[in-house]
């Protein structure tokens, strides 16, 4: 579908510019394909490039920017946004996705520290590093502001079993997205999270085949379509930045979370 003869589309006169981390995949892909589709215009970073080329082909006639990335890198980061700005000129929305789940199943005291040290530097520290770049351009760009939404997990609130990396560093964006809001505030740079549940994604397929659970047993999972978690970002993007969804979240309706444990 055209973006321009979408009646969900943002007019021409208001279309608005994204980074999206993670983009070759899941829900970035999913948030990226619904914002280039409504009018926006997005740089799609991640990992792998060939990825990102299949995500702004769902959505040929959309203006992307393709830019290989590893978030926890800061050179990386730096030439992720010199790239949107030079190609696009201004910042409106970071999406910060980019994440890994790291080796599931692993007891605390088995864990190595080098794959913790993964987790932490994509979660946390590759979506620090985000934020501060976005911060910086949305601070000195004319008009001022922005926002930033990041993509914490319902792990952001309620661990699953042996996953002490992943839950940490959920828990830690929550502290990032509190201070973000905070000190953005002058600049009218917003500052929200999405806490998702059970999206159906490569990540999740798992949940259909059986998940450990707080008792020890395993069980199937439901799931819920990803398209429903890239509208609601995209409701959260396109506030006026007069007002902020703070905190969302969005799940599976009777996925195991409610009473878990």
């Amino acid at each position: 579908m055209n973006a321009l003869n979408d009646s969900n589309a943002l007019p021409a006169s208001q279309a608005k510019i994204a980074v999206v981390t993670g983009a070759g995949s899941g829900i970035g892909r999913a948030v990226a394909v619904e914002l280039l589709r409504t009018g926006w215009s997005v740089a799609l970073a991640g990992r792998k490039p060939e990825t990102l080329e299949e995500t702004a082909a769902l959505v040929p006639e959309a203006p992307s920017l393709v830019v290989r990335t590893d978030v926890s890198r800061p050179d990386d980061v730096a030439a992720l946004f010199d790239a949107a700005h030079e190609r696009f000129g201004r910042l409106d929305l970071l999406f910060n996705n980019a994440g890994t789940f790291g080796p599931g199943g692993v007891p605390v005291e088995e864990l190595p520290y080098e794959a913790w040290l993964h987790v932490v530097n994509t979660n946390l520290n590759g979506a620090f590093l985000c934020a501060q770049a976005a911060y910086r351009r949305m601070k000195e760009q004319d008009p001022q502001g922005g926002r930033i939404i990041n993509n914490g997990s319902i792990s952001a609130h309620t661990p699953r079993p042996l996953s002490v990396a992943y839950t940490a560093t959920k828990h830690a964006l929550t502290g990032l997205t509190k201070s973000l809001s905070l000190d953005g505030r002058p600049y009218r740079i917003a500052c929200g999270q999405i806490d998702i549940g059970n999206a159906a994604t490569d990540m999740t397929e798992r949940m259909r085949t059986g998940a450990l659970q707080a008792n020890g047993e395993t069980a199937v999972e439901p799931v819920m379509d990803v398209a429903d978690v890239a509208r609601t970002v995209r409701h959260m993007a396109e506030l006026p930045l007069e007002a902020n969804v703070q905190f969302a979240t969005v799940l599976a309706t009777a996925m195991p979370y409610v009473g878990r444990g």
